[in-house]
């Protein structure tokens, strides 16, 4: 089975969330950006890759997902911020 990925996209710090899963990170997140994919994405513009996780399991990484998505918003802000402080657009470090 494939590995996955859990991810998270913000309009702007403490702004709008995505919380998404993929299996090829570059190309989910460079479709986002674009605009293609998700309505949610391009109607708030939510283009910042701002923290991720790889899993060795596409299944571990939807379960990861599924969980993330029933966290308080709080608890998804600590999240990024404990490995993003910054808030930086991370896609542009995958290459």
């Amino acid at each position: 089975m494939r590995r996955g990925f859990v991810y998270i996209m913000a309009s702007r710090r403490n702004g709008t969330l995505y919380i998404g899963v993929t299996n090829n990170l570059i190309e989910r997140v460079t479709q986002h950006k674009e605009g293609h994919g998700s309505a949610f994405v391009k109607k708030y513009k939510v283009t910042m890759l701002v923290w991720f996780e790889e899993w060795a399991l596409l299944t571990e990484a939807i379960q990861r997902e599924t969980s993330l998505k029933r966290w308080p918003r709080k608890w998804k802000l600590a999240l990024i911020e404990k490995h993003n402080p910054a808030w930086q657009d991370l896609y542009y470090g995958l290459f």
